[in-house]
């Protein structure tokens, strides 16, 4: 790698990690020591601040933060981040179905190749338009019947918007697959690790390690918010399709660009996916106008299971719409 493409991934890498800070989107926590040190008093950064302005400031500026707080076990990993309410906005325009926010998520948390805390599907909203990539997380619901139906509170909602899962408490049981309607879970039917259950270094924000009977998906990676950095499949989308940030600041990023969370909302007609269903998902979609990539993009580098998966929900839809 030449010194200028290291130059510009150690900036893309401040960005992800590091920029949002500033703005006090995340959780009020520290920068790590590795980015303080290539830190330069000369270098400008954008930020927006907390009145929706976007000024410019010394890179070396922001990093008097507080010291991250290390991952709460226990009771305490249900409390949530104070005064954050996390949210996430996908822009379907964006999405080329490179599968990497699948891949980053899998790397992340230590899953096997079939486990797929996110998904991307294939979509296509009448017949006479093109279809489209449709990335599906949990949505982390403010009203969330998974958390209802769960018999033993192995599943919960914390202050912080998100909703996690205690593997230590879940008895696999199933009914939390049963009741989202999202389809967002996936049930452990084999250990990635050696599990020893009830351990002290376990907890439910890491989501690992899983165990063997008991159910999984997409956290929010709150983890790694405690550190200042964006989840896995924030930094992993090579298009910037996915921004995470808190709606109590009302600010989101894709770690190369801060913009504001309602305004984003109003001016590109954003959604909540099946809003109907009165679970107040904390995911937002984009509509995919104008899309910066063809469909067949997203066809090139699948395999031929994956290829054949797609086009079997395409050949569904066209008979439903009478082609």
């Amino acid at each position: 790698m030449s010194d200028k493409d290291k130059q510009k991934q150690d900036r893309r890498n401040f960005l992800k990690n590091g920029l949002l800070l500033s703005a006090g989107v995340l959780g009020g926590v520290g920068i790590s020591e590795k980015l303080m040190a290539s830190a330069t008093v000369s270098e400008k950064v954008k930020v927006l601040t907390t009145d929706g302005k976007l000024i410019e400031v010394d890179k070396s500026s922001i990093y008097n933060t507080p010291a991250c707080t290390p991952v709460p076990k226990g009771e305490d990993a249900r409390k949530g981040i104070p005064g954050r309410k996390f949210v996430m906005v996908i822009d379907l325009a964006k999405c080329a179905n490179a599968r990497k926010c699948i891949e980053g998520c899998q790397e992340g948390h230590n899953l096997a190749p079939n486990q797929e805390w996110m998904s991307v599907n294939s979509l296509k909203d009448n017949q006479y338009a093109e279809p489209y990539w449709f990335p599906k997380p949990c949505y982390h619901c403010d009203n969330p019947s998974c958390v209802k139906v769960c018999p033993v509170g192995a599943t919960f909602k914390r202050t912080d918007g998100v909703v996690l899962v205690d593997v230590d408490r879940c008895i696999g049981c199933k009914f939390c697959i049963s009741a989202c309607p999202y389809s967002a879970r996936i049930f452990n039917w084999g250990p990635r690790d050696v599990y020893e259950a009830n351990s002290p270094d376990y907890s439910p924000e890491t989501s690992v390690p899983g165990q063997e009977g008991t159910v999984g998906k997409c956290d929010f990676c709150p983890d790694r918010s405690r550190e200042g950095k964006l989840p896995y499949c924030v930094i992993s989308c090579p298009m910037g399709a996915i921004y995470f940030g808190d709606a109590h600041e009302d600010a989101i990023t894709n770690g190369e660009e801060t913009v504001r969370l309602a305004e984003t909302i109003e001016n590109k007609a954003g959604y909540q996916y099946m809003r109907n269903l009165g679970t107040r998902p904390s995911v937002y979609y984009l509509p995919p106008v104008n899309k910066s990539f063809p469909y067949e993009r997203g066809l090139e580098n699948l395999n031929e299971e994956q290829k054949a998966r797609y086009e079997e929900v395409l050949n569904i839809e066209n008979k439903q719409n009478g082609n």
